[in-house]
């Protein structure tokens, strides 16, 4: 059986700028905020590991991967949404893609079962940092993530060896039925298994600690715990939702939705959510990067001031050199 492979535009609307456009703008915000994020879970985790750092810090080099690799995608945006790097790039960029954003629904997930125990057995939280258990359980989330999305391999590789240089010469953008037959209801897996139920367990744990944070906190980590479920619902639900809503649509419908592009792009933007989550998720977290603008701002008024003093010194030197050049002549 055959199929149409012209170019469906439908996949791609046109406007391949908005796509270069927003990649753009996650890769100049994302990156130096998850770099200054790197910095301080590193010191973090050198002075006294704990299990939500650990987690936190794999959810940051996750982020770091999406950034580094989203050229890539700029490339492609900027070539009208075709692919003209080599075609193993193509998967290999796909993959890395697909696997951050699914890896940022689980780790969203086991810090919310972090932060409910911190709260609810605070003191069998305190005696007990199990660090070795949250990198098991980050190695955990990093092979589940790698293991579905790995379809993207499958799937550029499967079939017709003639379409292994991607179909009209994009990438990941058109399948053919057969293709399709094997992509959507792994699609579907992941929107329910990868997105669904870490969905779920982080919906429980923030209500249930909003609760119990109500009976007595201050004012101070009650607006804290605010700011962790607020940046996490909106990387849950805007973020990754409506993407994820369109794998369980494509299944229905037996095809890609006309407006997978567009929601895809609201996926990338969750790596400029995620500092949203650092930030919120401790006061030593806050307290750490306002002293690390503190050292920065404080590095660049030095360097400032030094320019400064050495362009005066310059100008001052300027007239006395030009006074006995003319003396001399």
């Amino acid at each position: 059986m055959t199929m149409d492979t012209s170019p469906d535009r439908s996949s791609f609307p046109g406007n391949h700028w908005l796509y270069f456009s927003v990649y753009l703008f996650t890769f100049l915000l994302g990156l130096p905020l998850n770099l200054v994020a790197l910095a301080i879970f590193v010191s973090k985790l050198r002075h006294r590991p704990v299990a939500v750092d650990v987690l936190l810090l794999n959810l940051t080099l996750s982020d770091l991967l999406l950034l580094l690799f989203l050229p890539f995608r700029m490339v492609e945006a900027a070539s009208g949404m075709h692919w003209p790097l080599p075609f193993i790039f193509c998967p290999l960029s796909g993959f890395l893609f697909f696997t951050t954003i699914y890896l940022t629904s689980l780790f969203l997930a086991a810090v919310s079962i972090e932060r409910f125990l911190s709260v609810a057995h605070p003191v069998w939280y305190k005696t007990r940092p199990r660090p070795r258990q949250a990198g098991l359980v980050s190695g955990a989330c990093w092979l589940l993530a790698a293991a579905h999305c790995s379809v993207v391999y499958v799937t550029e590789f499967s079939g017709n060896s003639s379409h292994s240089s991607g179909i009209n010469g994009t990438c990941y953008l058109e399948f053919r039925e057969d293709q399709l037959a094997l992509l959507l209801p792994v699609r579907l897996e992941m929107a329910v298994v990868l997105f669904g139920v870490p969905l779920l367990i982080t919906s429980y744990c923030y209500s249930r600690l909003v609760c119990i944070l109500g009976r007595g906190a201050s004012h101070r980590r009650r607006k804290r715990v605010a700011g962790l479920v607020a940046a996490t619902l909106l990387n849950f639900l805007v973020c990754f939702g409506p993407y994820n809503v369109s794998h369980v649509i494509g299944y229905i419908q037996g095809k890609s939705p006309a407006w997978r592009g567009y929601v895809l792009l609201l996926s990338t933007l969750n790596s400029c959510v995620d500092p949203l989550v650092y930030y919120f998720s401790s006061s030593g977290f806050q307290a750490d990067f306002k002293g690390l603008l503190g050292r920065l701002a404080g590095a660049w008024g030095s360097w400032r001031q030094q320019g400064c003093v050495k362009l005066k010194k310059n100008e001052g030197e300027g007239p006395p050199q030009e006074l006995s050049n003319i003396e001399t002549r």
